[in-house]
């Protein structure tokens, strides 16, 4: 999610029979920066339904895939479809938890690319039951990982408007977070997506919410983004990542809104530069040594093609590196 708001998901619709069904995004894209790196290990660390990680294995018979969701019923869909394909069955090890802490826990097996396709997949966001969206009416959860201890609502319930208020801002770019904050807080308990979603609507003032989509996207987004701790996820788990990867090793992240690409390109650049901090333009003279290359300068975004078939790609953006020392 390129924008400032950014859809919460990172695939299409795909619920069939109540089945974790997950179409990748940029799907081509990712094969071509990390399907030609030879054997040995690439680690999905957001599984999901294991499109990519499919595919990455179809992409050569001497590759096997580690693949890491917090998600137990992601995890089972991932293994049922490897097992269906005579191709790569077999070649899917799982692990469930926070990609950045199983990243750290990693051993074994020369890791050749580290993949983060980060966000909310469909079979995720489209069931009710879930509470990810206001478009369904069901329970305020928004756990990626169901064991987690503190939901969405547990979470309104305990901070404090200001607290509210500053989380909306942060991580989901609200210019009404403070008056959003004060209706939620006046509102507790808030228990359903529903009730959030319509306390929401009556805070933000008319003329704002006749344009730019549903008026309640940006508190959802920030909601289940502080729920489920993402951005510290994500800026440890790059840098577990660039670790982790070997010489000639790539790391690749599809990120889907803006907290999420300037986390990115922020650990990207310093990987790039060395954390060199000489003013631009002049000789590097603090001694910084670059240990990686950029594969995508400025980012891959979906073709018109994709666009078309999934329109949920549209805020998707692609960012890899190479690392060299």
């Amino acid at each position: 999610m390129s924008t400032t708001t950014a859809i919460l998901d990172r695939s299409e619709p795909g619920m069939a029979d109540g089945a974790f069904v997950h179409r990748p995004v940029l799907l081509d894209e990712v094969v071509a920066l990390l399907g030609d790196l030879g054997p040995g290990v690439i680690v999905d660390a957001t599984l999901g339904g294991g499109g990519h990680a499919a595919a990455l294995a179809a992409s050569t018979a001497d590759r096997r895939i580690i693949g890491i969701d917090r998600d137990p019923d992601a995890l089972a869909a991932a293994l049922a479809r490897f097992d269906a394909d005579p191709a790569i069955a077999g070649r899917l090890e799982t692990r469930r938890g926070r990609f950045d802490q199983v990243l750290a826990e990693l051993d074994g097996g020369p890791v050749v690319a580290v993949l983060f396709d980060l966000g909310v997949s469909s079979p995720q966001f489209d069931r009710a039951e879930r509470g990810f969206s206001y478009r369904f009416d069901g329970p305020l959860d928004m756990r990626m990982d169901p064991d987690l201890p503190r939901s969405a609502a547990t979470l309104l319930e305990e901070s404090t408007e200001a607290e509210i208020a500053r989380l909306l801002a942060e991580h989901g770019d609200e210019r009404f977070a403070r008056r959003i904050a004060h209706a939620i807080v006046g509102a507790r308990p808030i228990t359903s997506t529903a009730m959030l979603a319509d306390i929401v609507r009556s805070a933000i003032p008319a003329p704002a919410r006749r344009h730019g989509g549903h008026p309640a996207k940006r508190t959802f987004q920030a909601l289940r983004i502080a729920v489920n701790s993402e951005l510290d996820a994500l800026r440890t788990g790059l840098e577990v990542a660039l670790d982790l990867v070997g010489v000639g090793g790539r790391v690749a992240v599809i990120s889907y809104h803006s907290g999420e690409d300037r986390i990115v390109k922020r650990a990207f650049a310093d990987a790039v530069t060395g954390g060199c901090t000489c003013p631009p333009g002049l000789p590097c003279g603090c001694g910084a040594r670059s240990r990686a290359r950029n594969l995508t300068r400025g980012g891959i975004t979906p073709g018109v093609g994709e666009l078309e078939s999934n329109p949920r790609a549209a805020s998707a953006r692609l960012r890899a590196v190479e690392v060299i020392a």
